[in-house]
């Protein structure tokens, strides 16, 4: 019996292709800018299974490409926003993510751009870099302690909590918004409180965006909930772009309504809404959540043991369909 054909997408760490050389003929995109769409869908004609990532777009052109002969596409992300997942499940395609291990290196994310951005270090590092005479001030620059501050927290799932648990040892008191409650065993261990997200606006003096991205979070946060938030609070994203308005967002920046943000995400990546670039009240970094060596590598291995499960006639480990 032929091997399965198994077809690497995108470029991803060894230990994810060691997983899967013993089980199938292996082909892998082997450079960092993502393939083409006219070569890719030559290369997954007639694949048993395709390791996709986040840039990878898995519609009705994609599934038409691969063939009947496709059992499991393996998305080296926790998002999968990239997946049309009723298209896969009408034709039995499995489409599987990587849940939880990306967990803390989002969580250090979410709380280096809290601080960058109440405390202003990315226009510290920009004076610095400009080569420009500055001299030490005792108003230069002056930001915004987070010590005593609430941290309001749309989506308090995995990575919710993992940023909960450091805010906390920054001395930060923390409030979440969410479709349900967490444990109340969560709830005492974080000191967390649950709001309405209208509430938690209102309230919060920096607002991290730790939601999953769907069509019911599309623009979760425009215009009305900028007018809501605190002319002194932050707004961070580490979870998907287009939860947040972008153009709204810059508005707000623009005018005062908030005091600054921090973005990992943007809605229409890597591009981005025009204005954003040149305010100094934003700090912009390119969707660096996950970016460890140990988190991408585990991702990739955890794609991996999706696909060769899903191949030998075994549930898939974290299935989205």
């Amino acid at each position: 019996m032929a091997q399965p054909r198994i077809v690497v997408a995108g470029r991803i760490p060894d230990a994810g292709l060691e997983v899967l050389r013993p089980h199938g003929n292996v082909w892998g995109w082997k450079h960092d800018e993502p393939i083409e769409v006219n070569e890719l869908y030559q290369r997954i004609a007639d694949a048993d299974a395709v390791l996709t990532l986040l840039t990878t777009k898995i519609d009705s052109g994609f599934l038409d490409a691969a063939g009947a002969q496709l059992k499991v596409v393996s998305n080296v992300a926790v998002g999968y926003n990239n997946i049309d997942v009723a298209e896969c499940r009408a034709r039995g395609v499995i489409a599987t993510n990587t849940p939880g291990v990306l967990t803390d290196a989002t969580a250090d994310i979410a709380m280096a751009l809290i601080l960058m951005a109440t405390r202003r270090l990315g226009e510290g590092e920009r004076i610095v870099r400009s080569r420009e005479p500055w001299q030490w001030g005792m108003f230069m620059l002056l930001g915004s302690g987070i010590q005593g501050r609430r941290l309001g927290i749309v989506g308090m799932g995995g990575i919710g909590q993992a940023l909960a648990r450091r805010a906390r040892a920054f001395g930060m008191t923390v409030a979440y918004s969410n479709r349900s409650a967490v444990s109340t065993e969560i709830e005492a261990e974080l000191g967390a409180e649950r709001l309405s997200l209208d509430e938690l606006l209102a309230t919060s003096d920096v607002v991290s965006i730790n939601c999953p991205y769907s069509p019911e979070t599309h623009h979760l946060i425009g215009p009305e909930q900028f007018e809501l938030m605190r002319s002194s609070a932050f707004l961070v994203n580490t979870a998907r772009g287009p939860i947040v308005d972008e153009a709204a967002l810059v508005h707000a920046l623009k005018t005062g309504e908030i005091a600054g943000a921090g973005l990992d995400v943007y809605e229409h990546e890597p591009h981005l809404e025009p204005g954003l670039a040149e305010l100094d009240n934003a700090v912009l970094i390119p969707h660096l959540g996950s970016a460890t060596i140990e988190t991408r590598s585990a991702m990739a291995t955890l794609a991996a043991r999706n696909t060769v499960a899903v191949l030998s006639g075994q549930p898939a480990l974290t299935p989205v369909t």
